[in-house]
């Protein structure tokens, strides 16, 4: 088979305005499906006392909208090898935007639950498209960093979500918090709107049911992927126990902080931004089978620190975990549509499934630490989270031992020339 120089590989330049436009969409993408996606976390506890439920019922707000997302998932991907990556992003950026705005003006406990079912539905178009976007429009030599840098945007998506409806619930309702939520969404959709550049690589996959059950049977037979999958699952899973519950905490003995100054334990989340673009970096560099169990172990210390007393142990910890959740996801999520296209899987099926596994991971274990809260407190919180980081970290350590599909595959920055087919699972 021919040989091509690494450079001559078709995508955008890291520093060309077109990388640049592509990169500052998909962060203000990632802004505004996570700030509506989290809206309601930092105002669990005024929910739960404004509509007179539990706990764990306040935490349905956030599950539902996870369940929706993540099962839409199974459909938006292979939806996205029909009608393309860039149609599916602006409808559903402007679709979650208008039903945040309904949100705002739910007038039942029943009917605000419905319209969150109904937000994750909408939500789901960008998440699985994204990286399988990310990995048809950039040069390969950008991958990592490129889906760093929008997990990046997701993580101060979720900060700027709960950071806004936070003080604003405290002051005016919940009401006024997810209205304001809802007018970062669908400003963020504009922004998108003009910047993102329409695809130039994507090529439909061919229609056809038993095109996609072949599809979906090569997603779920790969070791690799599999890891993976289970990485995001469980690491979203011990991220959301936490934060789900920290409000809780924060306004409980002996802390007693008002909704608005709890909310501030979310201004963490700048430092997931951080972390993200810099494992990507590294990930380039030194390859994601060495950089991603430490993000694990990361994650892991900080879960640990939030069980001393008093709140700058909780907020250092905090800050710990979400280093080192965005760390991994951003290492994970952009391993995957890499490694699948490597196998000849569809990046985007791929990509669907991961979300799929990552959603549902926050469905369940974020409602499951409600009750955890509700029958043993912190304790019984940060007991579910680290035993889920520690199945992460084993399933990230069994990729060190998982070969690459294409193991002869060097580092592009050393001058090896690769195959046509060789430019998927580089730096791995």
């Amino acid at each position: 088979m021919p040989h091509r120089d690494f450079a001559a590989l078709p995508g955008h330049q890291a520093g060309s305005p077109a990388y640049r436009r592509v990169v500052g969409a998909l962060f203000a993408a990632g802004v505004a499906t996570f700030a509506l996606l989290y809206s309601t976390q930092a105002l669990l506890p005024e929910l739960a006392q404004e509509f007179g439920v539990s706990t764990a019922q306040s935490t349905l707000s956030m599950s539902v909208t996870t369940l929706g997302l993540g099962l839409t998932l199974l459909v938006a991907g292979p939806l996205s090898e029909r009608v393309g990556r860039t149609r599916l992003i602006h409808l559903s950026l402007i679709a979650s935007g208008v039903v945040a705005v309904a949100c705002a003006l739910a007038p039942t406990w029943p009917v605000l639950l419905g319209l969150r079912l109904l937000e994750g539905v909408t939500l789901a178009g960008l998440p699985a498209v994204a990286t399988a976007y990310l990995r048809e429009e950039l040069h390969p030599s950008t991958h990592a960093r490129a889906a760093g840098l929008y997990i990046g945007g997701t993580a101060f998506g979720g900060m700027v979500g709960r950071l806004v409806t936070g003080p604003i619930g405290e002051l005016a309702g919940w009401r006024a918090a997810l209205a304001a939520a809802a007018v970062i969404g669908l400003g963020c959709a504009l922004v998108v709107r003009l910047l993102l550049p329409p695809s130039q690589n994507f090529t439909p996959a061919p229609s056809g049911r038993r095109a996609m059950l072949d599809m979906s049977r090569r997603a779920l037979r790969d070791p690799g992927l599999l890891a993976l999958y289970g990485i995001g699952g469980c690491g979203i899973g011990a991220l959301v126990a936490v934060f789900n519950t920290v409000g809780f905490r924060l306004t409980a003995a002996p802390l007693h902080l008002g909704l608005g100054a709890a909310s501030l334990v979310f201004l963490v989340y700048p430092l997931g931004s951080i972390s993200s673009a810099v494992f990507g970096r590294l990930a380039d560099v030194y390859g994601r089978r060495a950089v991603l169990p430490v993000g694990c172990l990361i994650a892991v210390a900080g879960v640990l620190v939030t069980l001393l007393p008093g709140l700058p142990a909780v907020i250092a910890g905090l800050a710990l975990l979400t280093m080192g959740f965005f760390a991994v996801h951003g290492v994970a999520s952009g391993w995957v549509p890499v490694r699948a296209h490597a196998g000849g899987v569809s990046a985007s099926q791929a990509a669907s499934l991961y979300l799929f596994v990552y959603y549902m991971g926050a469905s369940v274990f974020g409602s499951l630490a409600g009750r955890a809260w509700s029958a043993a407190g912190w304790p019984a919180v940060a007991a579910l989270a680290i035993v889920l980081l520690g199945v992460a970290a084993m399933l990230a350590q069994r990729l060190t031992r998982i070969p690459s599909l294409l193991g002869a595959v060097t580092s592009p920055g050393r001058g090896v020339t690769h195959r046509s087919s060789a430019r998927a699972e580089l730096r791995t």
